[in-house]
């Protein structure tokens, strides 16, 4: 997949350059959520580390997809940029192959793992692109469900491109 043609901004395919922005923007996501669960008081910066090592496993995965909306040198709102682009915007998604049923005929489930916005590039449509770009990748692989979890702040996106209430009650274990 190229950029996205259309009104949205341009969106691509991640690559290894782009490693230190997504650690960054992803750093930023939790960051954002807060609370103990996403950003515990007794967490150090190693995880980074751990992160961008899969990260760049998962680049040329077949079954996940990382996309970029690259920034315009202007974060700051400072027209004297220094020409670092960086990025504006990524989401990562996942496809995971279950089991059949009869309510998950191909047993293909998509995951969005996150998708987070500079704060100095919010509200620009970067994230709804992005999103477009995802959803469109998982019906090309015939994808029978996209779950994903939703902050307060972009759940609205999220129900306005037809995501809905999970009908699972989700619980979790840490050994």
């Amino acid at each position: 997949m190229g950029q996205r043609k259309g009104n949205g901004p341009a969106v691509r395919q991640a690559v290894e350059y782009d490693l230190v922005e997504l650690v960054r923007l992803r750093a930023l996501l939790f960051e954002n959520l807060g609370g103990h669960f996403f950003s515990p008081a007794s967490a150090d910066d190693d995880w980074l580390d751990a992160l961008a090592v899969v990260l760049k496993e998962q680049l040329t995965a077949d079954a996940v997809r990382i996309l970029v909306v690259d920034g315009d040198g202007d974060r700051d709102g400072d027209s004297d940029s220094d020409g670092d682009r960086g990025l504006a915007a990524c989401g990562i998604a996942t496809i995971e192959q279950r089991l059949p049923g009869p309510h998950l005929r191909n047993g293909r489930i998509g995951h969005v793992i996150g998708v987070v916005t500079d704060p100095s590039y919010r509200r620009r449509g970067h994230s709804r692109s992005i999103m477009r770009s995802l959803l469109d990748w998982f019906e090309e692989r015939e994808v029978a469900r996209v779950d994903l979890y939703a902050s307060a702040e972009g759940e609205p996106l999220y129900r306005e491109l037809g995501f809905t209430n999970h009908p699972d009650p989700a619980l979790y274990w840490r050994p």
